[in-house]
């Protein structure tokens, strides 16, 4: 009996998003109305622009993988492509002497688009849009990638199966389709192409953080010089005033005087308060213990900062809490994760950068370059003698990746056989030899 072959699937049966539509890419589980979209796109940028520990985590993100070299790695593809998109992004080829940047008519910096990219951090995606020059011979250069800032989206189509389809701005009459976008998106899952921002955890501590710190300053402010009290002098006696109640107008006249007299005290130069004889003015300080904000507003920084795996920006300092021997563990640990985060980006411009420009320029089925960067972070490099050691008992092989490796991690300019001297041959000294 001849076997029954499966026949093999070519068509979606599930799907990622119940419907399909603007309201598709939209977070619905967020259960903090102000974080729901387009709401968080504002809260997101107070937090980034008015806590320092806040940017202070952002930047210790960001700054690393700005610094990193980025590269094109050929991977197989025509020396003719490989330079091309070099030029096109002003980056160097991976192993080959760095050349002169050549003037670009049309002024893209991969750094800008590098930095403009990174927000997809701050507020969960970062939308760019691709436009080209076209020359005299038919090549597409690229002309610009216009970056789309968060507040200007108005709307995101979803297809059903999670795909985006385009999304819409305010103003702008038309959508740009996605085959025009470049999206980067933070921990994305199913349609929801809007992505999480870093910041979302950190929300919580940071709208804490920002009460307390209301909360002490207030403190200062009524307890630093202390609270003036108005106390007033014997009231007059029978024997000058016989009314009654003319005594009790006077002297609730003088306590009202005295209370406006207390309420308008303010230290200065030029401060000072003129009172009946008889009568006190008193600045009271607070009887027993303030309650000590510092504590849980430091508890909030370091919540903020291990939202971002930086919990080693806790670390030092009079009032910091941690073991200094835990300061490694945590910068290698965020290294990684920039590592990640690097890997994330690179992979998104090189399927949707490199290869529309290769697609454009020389066909679908050309082998297209892709983005690269060099390591993140320090790490102890081989040794002369470590690498001697390894060659002469067999472990390494002397060949050109390795080579390539040893000059990019000594910072060393890569070999070029145009230049190259013959290698100079090891000379011994026999004893007692003039």
């Amino acid at each position: 009996m001849a076997e029954v072959v499966p026949a093999v699937p070519v068509v979606e049966k599930g799907l990622v998003v119940a419907n399909s539509g603007w309201w598709a890419g939209i977070d619905t589980t967020e259960e903090t109305p102000e974080l729901v979209w387009p709401n968080s796109v504002q809260v997101y940028d107070r937090m980034r622009r008015q806590d320092s520990q806040v940017r202070s985590a952002l930047q210790a993100v960001k700054l690393p993988i700005r610094r990193a070299t980025w590269r094109v790695d050929p991977n197989g593809a025509p020396e003719h492509v490989v330079q091309f998109i070099a030029d096109e992004l002003g980056l160097p080829i991976l192993g080959e002497p760095k050349r002169p940047t050549r003037r670009r008519k049309d002024r893209f910096s991969w750094k800008d688009h590098l930095r403009l990219a990174l927000l997809s951090l701050d507020y969960g995606h970062s939308f760019f849009e691709q436009t080209y020059r076209i020359d005299a011979q038919g090549m597409a250069h690229l002309r610009k990638l216009g970056w789309r800032p968060p507040r200007t989206i108005s709307m995101l189509d979803v297809a059903r199966d999670g795909g985006l389809v385009s999304i819409s701005q305010h103003g702008v009459p038309k959508p740009i389709p996605v085959s025009q976008l470049v999206a980067y998106v933070q921990d994305r899952e199913g349609g929801n192409w809007l992505g999480q921002s870093v910041l979302r955890p950190a929300y919580k501590p940071w709208i804490l953080k920002d009460r307390a710190l209301r909360t002490q300053s207030q403190t200062l402010e009524r307890n630093g010089l202390g609270v003036p009290v108005y106390e007033a002098g014997e009231p007059p006696t029978s024997e000058d005033i016989s009314d009654l109640q003319q005594r009790e107008d006077l002297i609730k006249t003088e306590m009202a005087a005295g209370a406006s007299l207390a309420q308008a005290f303010r230290s200065g130069d030029n401060s000072g308060a003129a009172i009946r004889h008889g009568a006190k003015l008193t600045l009271t300080g607070v009887q027993g213990a303030l309650p000590d904000s510092d504590k849980p507003i430091r508890y909030y920084d370091e919540q903020i900062s291990a939202a971002v795996l930086a919990n080693f920006l806790s670390l030092g300092g009079d009032n910091a809490t941690g073991s200094y021997a835990l300061g490694q563990t945590f910068a290698d640990f965020f290294i990684q994760s920039l590592q990640t985060l690097a890997l994330d980006i690179a992979d998104i411009a090189t399927m949707h950068i490199v290869e529309d420009m290769v697609d454009h320029n020389f066909g679908p089925d050309v082998p297209a370059p892709q983005i690269v960067f060099d390591e993140i972070g320090w790490s102890q490099p081989a040794t002369a003698e470590a690498i001697k050691l390894l060659v002469d008992c067999g472990a390494l092989t002397l060949d050109e990746p390795l080579e390539t490796y040893l000059r990019e991690r000594a910072k060393l300019p890569p070999r070029d056989p145009a230049t190259a001297r013959p290698a100079l041959k090891a000379t011994t000294t026999t004893p007692g030899a003039p």
